[in-house]
């Protein structure tokens, strides 16, 4: 007698060979080997609407790493020049953190497997929580100078900041990134 789970199985099966290496984790999505790639980066914000104090600038870039995809232990500090909690027209964060790329991109011996998987990621107003109008031009510079560093497909910019004011401005970056998969996804690829 077949029962409904065994009548899966032939189908999750064959999805498993047309995905080649990749492994269905228990929520669908396909798991994908992966290494981290190190980066390190100066980043300057240059936007006319809202000036940043660096540790604010820091803080925004980090939560924006890490949707992004980035490991979390993105280090940002930041060069005061006057003070932490000064706004200032051209702060600046140091930046090192990793990401994920694909092991299909880069020789193989590049350092230890990680499981992987495509995720959407979504910046919008409130999209992260702390992404407000005013940090439109920080997601433009982000967009062009940081996101290049991700592995990335799909990316479709509907941004347009007006500078100068909130009124106009619109934030709507949407692609998927590669990330490492989900602690609870990983644990069951290795129980299988």
């Amino acid at each position: 007698m077949v029962t409904w789970r065994s009548a899966w199985a032939i189908p999750l099966a064959l999805l498993a060979l047309l995905v080649g290496t990749g492994t269905v984790s228990a929520d669908g999505s396909t798991m994908e080997s992966g290494t981290w790639q190190k980066h390190q980066y100066s980043f300057v914000s240059m936007g006319f609407t809202s000036t940043y104090s660096c540790d604010g600038l820091a803080g925004k870039l980090k939560r924006l790493l890490l949707v992004a995809g980035a490991r979390s232990d993105v280090k940002v500090g930041g060069a005061c020049p006057r003070g932490f909690g000064r706004v200032d027209k051209l702060a600046q964060a140091d930046l090192t953190f990793y990401t994920l790329l694909p092991n299909e991109d880069h020789k193989p011996a590049d350092g230890p497997r990680v499981d992987g998987v495509w995720r959407a990621v979504v910046f919008a107003r409130h999209s992260p929580r702390e992404l407000a109008l005013g940090d439109c031009e920080l997601v433009e510079q982000f967009r062009s100078q940081l996101l290049p560093m991700f592995t990335t497909r799909n990316a479709v910019n509907q941004t347009t900041c007006i500078p100068y004011q909130d009124s106009g401005s619109v934030i709507n970056l949407r692609f998927e990134s590669f990330a490492a998969a989900p602690a609870k996804a990983a644990a069951s690829r290795s129980v299988n």
